[in-house]
């Protein structure tokens, strides 16, 4: 499974026999359980995770209703990075939602890697620049779409987790009830 993570820092930087071995020292394997939280708010996310196998859900409480704003996948990055970087505590949840393999590095561990691996300070940013840019797409999304473009890009973006996640986290995801979500795809349907 170590391999899929090599091979995504390997699309954005060249890795050396010795580096591969850097790599594999300071990512940890580590196991959720579905539902087990990968962090949980309040508390300081203290690793990034590349998620080898499974599924995590990121989620705001916002007036006791769980707010779905991402996903991380297989051959994904999961983190936290408002409370990573300056290591503050997280006003956000991300929670496996299938049984996931992820392998981690702490935030110490991640400086070992950028100052021992040639190159890796560019994947860092590389990797920063993509969340950035999904960043700044999804607050256009939530301004400008309705919740119907909503729901097609979700689609188009994450047309497999449709099959692994539940209508009532999806309707989340795009902002509105389940009942709503029910006829925006029944409205879907009947125009294709």
């Amino acid at each position: 499974m170590i391999n899929s993570l090599l091979n995504s820092i390997q699309n954005a930087i060249t890795l050396s026999p010795a580096e591969v071995d850097i790599v594999t020292s300071l990512f940890k394997q580590k196991s959720y359980k579905k539902g087990e939280y990968f962090l949980e708010e309040g508390r300081i996310c203290k690793q990034v995770g590349f998620v080898a196998k499974g599924l995590l859900r990121y989620y705001i409480n916002h007036d006791g209703e769980e707010k779905i704003y991402d996903f991380s996948q297989e051959n994904e990055y999961v983190c936290n990075y408002e409370s990573f970087l300056p290591q503050l505590p997280s006003s956000k949840n991300i929670q496996a939602l299938e049984d996931s393999e992820v392998f981690v590095i702490s935030h110490a561990d991640l400086q070992l890697f950028y100052a021992n691996v040639r190159g890796g300070e560019r994947f860092g940013r590389i990797a920063i620049e993509a969340v950035f840019v999904k960043l700044l797409q999804d607050i256009s999304s939530l301004y400008t779409e309705t919740p119907e473009l909503r729901y097609e890009r979700f689609l188009k973006n994450h047309a497999d987790l449709q099959q692994r996640i539940s209508q009532y986290h999806i309707a989340s995801f795009v902002g509105v009830k389940p009942q709503s979500l029910s006829r925006i795809r029944k409205r879907n349907s009947t125009q294709f």
